[in-house]
């Protein structure tokens, strides 16, 4: 009788699969259409910046009013046309002065530099020239995907729903080039603006998508423009300084006069960076300093009028909604609200509490608040189509429910948020409110109905099984942290009505309650709320639902109704 060989201690463990490695998972990215979608519209982009910078040609360092600090002669004997002769042209020999150090440059000394750069380049062999043009080029656009790849970084990391869409993802791409371009046109003399289109390209951006994301992607383009137009490190300091200045003054707007302190801010601040940036590339503080100084400062004003009569184009391009909009949304008297009013006014009068309640909890854990009131308005428009249906518009009367079976009255309560989205829709709603509609409920259960589904079933066996799916809201699930917050404030509000004797440790059991069985049914997995701010959301509604519900004083002549 053979024996086997017996089996080693490695060979009985079973074997461990490891997740893949960050390499592994990169390569598995890329074998997504998604993704190389994404990255063909990144490469378009890149070259579409190469060939706006023309980052083949050498730069051209000398601006009006630079003040060289050594004197300046030619370096090859050229020609340049004559002051007002086209047909007539000027010689300088090899090593002629050209400007002295000290002397700030004039129009037509620019003009001198210019030329004698230009013979300089064509003196020279074709062969190196070509090499020169190509080392330069690659440069570039080692730079651009540098930058690229940092940016893409940070979106991927915490910014996920920009790329995950590509629409904002294309426009986004589209406002890079086109800022880019046209500050390459207006960095010429005698404008020099190139830093109008990079202000508003900061501003935009946050406005859009937030401070953090601005200040990296300004800085980048600023970095940009300082390579390929020919700055020097004290201009890209005055670049990424004016707009970092004007992104972080740009926190909240709500009102148009907003955008023109911004601008006058940033006028001031890049009136400062324009002299300090010139002191430190040793330009005297003259005349000629002040007055590039004082036209900075006057973009800077510029921008802030251009973003202002900019907002309203920035947010349908961006789909997103600025404060002064949510302000004027927020108005009572839209037709909606007047008709949600007339028509159910219990489920109006709930609309307001959870407003109040979801923008206080907002603002506690870092949200928008406003946002969240302003969708809390009009989270239930739905209902206003068959109100009766719902308990906050019910009087003493027998409830409808009463003679429907559990399915139907399930369609029935399900379908307001259905309705809601297409009331918002005909009614021309920005697509952040219909997200608020269409989030609020999430994939949560209509429990009552399900449990009284489930009763029958019990009585009557042959009727079959009750399935839980079809008595779920549809989605999706928030999204936002800010319809994460208006769900909780929504199921509280309405919960926090039928509790008999209200006192706060009751009602901040009640909130404790509701946030974890959504917690555990997976309603906030996708709105990236935390466990710290979920419980900071508890304990602003568990206060707001205090103060609505708080103890009064019986005084001896009150009786009870």
């Amino acid at each position: 009788m053979s024996m086997g060989r017996k089996k080693r201690r490695s060979d009985r463990v079973a074997p461990l699969d490891l997740p893949p490695g960050q390499m592994a998972r990169l390569f598995g990215a890329l074998r997504h259409r998604e993704v190389l979608v994404r990255l063909a519209m990144c490469l378009l982009s890149i070259l579409a910046l190469w060939a706006v910078t023309k980052a083949w040609d050498p730069p051209f360092w000398y601006r009006v009013g630079y003040t060289p600090v050594h004197d300046l002669q030619s370096r090859v004997a050229f020609r340049c046309p004559s002051l007002g002769e086209a047909d007539r042209f000027l010689d300088y020999p090899a090593g002629a002065p050209l400007v002295e150090a000290g002397e700030p440059l004039q129009p037509r000394i620019v003009e001198i530099l210019r030329a004698e750069q230009e013979a300089f380049l064509a003196q020279r062999d074709p062969a190196h020239r070509l090499r020169r043009r190509a080392y330069r080029s690659v440069a570039i656009l080692g730079l651009f995907v540098v930058l690229y790849a940092m940016s893409g970084y940070y979106l991927v990391s915490r910014k996920r729903r920009l790329i995950d869409k590509l629409r904002p993802f294309a426009t986004m791409l589209l406002a890079v080039v086109t800022t880019v371009a046209m500050a390459k046109w207006l960095s010429v003399d005698p404008w020099r603006a190139e830093l109008v289109p990079l202000l508003l390209f900061g501003m935009t951006v946050s406005i859009a998508y937030g401070r953090e994301l601005a200040m990296l992607l300004s800085a980048c383009l600023a970095l940009v423009l300082a390579v390929t137009v020919g700055h020097s490190l004290g201009d890209f300091m005055l670049l990424a300084g004016a707009a970092a200045a004007a992104i972080l003054f740009l926190r909240r707007i709500r009102t148009r006069s907003k955008l023109i302190q911004v601008g006058l801010f940033t006028g001031l601040a890049a009136f400062l960076l324009t002299i300090g940036s010139g002191v430190l590339d040793n330009q005297p503080v003259a005349r000629s300093l002040l007055a590039v100084a004082g036209w900075n400062a006057i973009w800077g004003v510029a921008a802030g009028f251009l973003i202002s009569g900019m907002l309203p184009f920035i947010e349908r391009a961006f789909g997103v909604l600025t404060e002064i909009s949510l302000l004027e949304l927020g108005d009572v008297a839209h037709p909606l609200l007047q008709e949600l009013v007339r028509r159910a006014p219990g489920t109006y009068n709930h609309s307001i509490n959870v407003a109040s309640m979801a923008e206080a909890a907002a603002e506690r854990i870092g949200a928008s608040g406003l946002l969240v009131r302003v969708g809390a308005y009009f989270h239930d428009i739905g209902k206003m189509l068959k109100p009766a249906y719902f308990i906050e518009n019910q009087g003493p009367e027998s409830s409808r429910h009463e003679s429907l079976v559990p399915a139907m009255s399930t369609l029935i309560i399900i379908a307001h948020v259905k309705d809601g989205a297409d009331l918002s829709r005909q009614h021309h709603l920005p697509q952040p409110i219909i997200d608020f509609i269409e989030q609020h409920h999430g994939t949560t259960l209509v429990e009552y109905f399900y449990h009284r589904a489930n009763e029958q079933q019990q009585l009557d066996p042959d009727s079959g099984e009750v399935e839980e799916n079809a008595y779920r809201y549809p989605g999706p699930k928030p999204q936002t942290k800010e319809a994460g917050v208006l769900m909780l404030a929504d199921a509280v509000e309405g919960a926090a009505r039928v509790l008999v004797e209200p006192t706060p440790a009751r009602i901040e059991n009640l909130v404790h309650e509701i946030a974890m069985k959504r917690l555990l049914d997976g309603q906030f997995d996708e709105c990236g709320l935390n466990l710290q701010e979920l419980r900071s959301i508890e304990e602003s509604l568990a206060k707001s639902l205090t103060a609505v519900y708080h103890g009064r004083v019986k005084y001896p002549s009150q009786r009870t109704a």
